[in-house]
């Protein structure tokens, strides 16, 4: 007897009466086997429910007309193209359906048929006329075997198609695949579950996605499968982290009284109250022989970086070596100047690894590394290759967690010994995906700002006042405060409507900053170049340093008091709100201006205004996310997770809560899912994020 699997394996082909060309075509949508075109979901519904006689049509509106067949003829139109029409009297009025190239639909009519169309009409030549329309026949004494005779649905699914597959194919072979083979998939949710939800069961949600009778079967059904997708997922992820815990042993690195007095006695200033809980949270996890892992998230300027220190001094400490990680060189060079300034009065040794060092002060940082003589070690991915050796790695600090993934981390693990892990990120992450791409992680939250921080005021400035807004900004760097300008683009693009670096350099040192010293910086130079032109910028040689986002995190310059934006449209708003929170930093006010041109149209005035009169990052994140959706927010997708497919982090929010809740219950209840009645869960998770988690070994 065959199991489901090897049912839902069967070809399409053999499931349904498929021609040839419908095989290949079906293929490129990846569509080959019966689980295949079952979890093909359609992307929408033709609602065919406005039934109106012919006389109250309206054109480009979505109609259903019901009439009887009166004629059909069929004609060649010249090179190999034909056309098919059938005209329909509804009484008395007469609705003619055509179909271009498709010869084979002449034999599917017969005069005194009773048909219904569906489509949008257009009037042509004094009658009404619809092109290539849905089509149901309701049954005469000519309908064929093969023929619909029954009440038609008012639903019609949308599916996506590909060249030479039409709408009309898709449903009929999903309307034979689908009865067959609705109830064999495994229904992976207990009876209890299921009624707990007031969800579907699998037969029935797939019947009713694919062939509904209303739009209520169409949401239970949806439901359904954006529930069971979330809750997989939240089962991934605390497979991880129970994973993390059971699989891996770390140091225990104990923040006892006295080293916590020897650091804090280093640092500037006494932490906020939430620097101080963080850091307690930190301390618990590190003191424990279980991997820490766990995400620092704050706004700009909250002081994650000082929290990031004191961990890294606590593991170096304890005699274990510790690394800070970042994703661009600028980055680290930048945190290579914090702790320079940190541990002035500390013996903590410490080195640079970036690419752009020479060949043989990177052999030496490598050499000193491997013989344990380099307590910490500053750097970017070049830290995750293969010949870079750790003597005792005991924590790796990740700055700006979304531009690494999870396999990146796991590359500094070494057999069953793993570091201690704490991942930061300054663009403050909203909540549902905080249970998703960062889901595997603890997270730590800085909400107070340190004192002395200052405020930075944001203008949105249109064409109109751009000759007030480069006055104010000359007297400023006249007063001897410096400028970013940012710009989306290098070089200027016949594709892209948007600035540049070379032309606003062009045009600023030419005009409105023509008597000021005025520099570049963006991600094609060298690293050497980048390091310069930053060096000078940070020293006072150059006033204003046009860039690209290459300054958009943790660049620190504090006499940096105008951050200027042209082309702003161009990026996110938590985008924006990271560089605006590159000037202010020092002891003068800052001040931001995005420069926005006519054209932008009130949908994007709408959003600069708001992104001026907020100035919360946390704010921010959720109205970027709620604007952008979670895969354009931080640019990259996180974690290398596969896309969700019916789920939607925006709209479904509630339902992630009820399935994060429901499988926290569950897995708690059978860590690892090693039970038999949680078997076809865990192997769904295991086929779905296995490979993306490395959960090959869970249970």
């Amino acid at each position: 007897m065959s199991t489901p699997a090897e049912i839902l394996a069967t070809p399409i082909v053999e499931a349904a009466n498929v021609r040839p060309p419908q095989e290949r075509q079906l293929a490129r949508l990846g569509l080959r086997t019966v689980r295949d075109l079952l979890f093909n979901f359609p992307r929408d519904y033709e609602d065919l429910s406005d039934l109106r006689p012919v006389a109250e049509l309206e054109e480009d509106v979505l109609q259903t007309v019901r009439g009887t067949v009166e004629e059909v003829d069929s004609r060649g139109t010249g090179f190999g193209k034909s056309r098919v029409g059938v005209l329909v009297s509804d009484r008395g009025l007469l609705l003619r359906a055509t179909w271009f190239n498709q010869p084979f639909m002449r034999d599917k009519f017969k005069v005194g048929q009773r048909v219904q169309f569906s489509a949008k009409p257009k009037m042509r030549g004094g009658r009404w006329e619809m092109t290539h329309p849905h089509t149901v026949w309701l049954g005469d004494e000519f309908a064929e075997a093969d023929q619909q005779t029954s009440e038609p649905s008012d639903l019609q699914p949308t599916y996506p198609l590909t060249e030479g597959l039409s709408q009309f194919h898709m449903r009929r072979i999903a309307g034979e695949v689908v009865p067959k083979f609705a109830d064999v998939p495994d229904e992976v949710f207990s009876p209890e579950l299921l009624a707990e939800y007031d969800l579907l069961s699998i037969g029935e949600a797939l019947r009713s996605i694919h062939l509904p009778e209303n739009f209520e079967q169409v949401n239970a059904a949806r439901r359904r499968f954006i529930f069971q997708e979330l809750f997989i997922l939240q089962l991934a992820l605390a497979a991880r982290r129970h994973q993390q815990r059971v699989n891996f042993l770390a140091p225990a690195l104990e923040a006892t009284a006295q080293i916590d007095a020897r650091i804090t006695r280093l640092l500037p200033y006494e932490f906020t109250p939430g620097q101080r809980s963080a850091v307690d949270e930190i301390a618990q996890d590190m003191a424990a022989t279980s991997p820490m892992n766990r995400l620092l998230q704050g706004d700009v300027g909250s002081g994650k970086t000082l929290v990031a220190v004191y961990a890294l001094l606590v593991c170096v400490a304890h005699g274990h070596q510790a690394a800070l990680m970042a994703p661009t060189e600028i980055l680290a060079r930048q945190h290579a100047h914090t702790l320079e300034r940190l541990l002035v009065q500390s013996r903590v040794r410490y080195r640079l690894l970036v690419g752009g060092l020479k060949a043989s002060e990177r052999q030496e940082v490598l050499r000193e590394m491997a013989e344990g003589e380099i307590d910490l070690v500053i750097g970017t991915h070049a830290l995750l290759e293969e010949k870079v050796q750790f003597k005792n790695l005991g924590l790796v600090v990740i700055d700006e967690q979304h531009k690494f993934g999870v396999e990146q981390r796991a590359a500094l693990r070494r057999g069953d010994r793993s570091p201690h892990y704490l991942v930061m990120t300054a663009t403050p992450i909203p909540r549902t995906m905080s249970m998703t791409q960062f889901g595997d992680l603890d997270v730590s939250t800085l909400r107070d700002m340190p004192p002395g921080r200052q405020p930075v005021t944001s203008y949105v400035v249109g064409p109109g006042e751009r000759d007030r807004w480069w006055h104010f900004a000359r007297n400023k760097l006249r007063e001897g405060r410096q400028a970013f300008v940012v710009t989306p683009l290098v070089e200027e693009s016949e594709n892209v409507a948007a600035a540049s670096v070379d032309q606003a350099f062009e045009n600023l040192t030419s005009g409105e900053l023509a008597d000021f010293r005025v520099d570049i910086l963006h991600g094609r130079m060298t690293a050497m170049e980048k390091d310069d032109a930053m060096e000078r910028f940070r020293r006072g040689e150059t006033q204003v340093l046009v860039a690209t986002t290459v300054i958009e995190v943790g660049v620190d310059v504090p006499n940096a008091s105008l951050m200027i934006i042209a082309s702003p449209e161009r990026f996110g708003i938590a985008q924006l709100h990271q560089l605006r929170g590159r000037v202010g930093r020092g002891s003068h006010p800052g001040f931001c201006a995005v420069l926005v041109d006519e054209d932008l149209g009130d949908t994007g005035r709408e959003r600069m205004q708001k992104f001026a009169a907020t100035s919360s990052g946390f704010e921010l994140a959720e109205l970027d996310f709620q604007l952008r959706g979670p895969g354009d927010l931080f640019g990259t997708q996180q974690h290398g997770l596969p896309p969700l497919v019916i789920a939607d982090l925006v709209r479904d929010a509630e339902v992630l809560e009820q399935a994060r809740d429901s499988a926290m219950a569950l897995f708690s209840t059978d860590p690892g899912l090693a039970s038999a009645e949680h078997a076809k869960l865990r192997s769904q998770m295991l086929r779905r994020y296995g490979a993306a988690l490395d959960l090959s070994d869970v249970g």
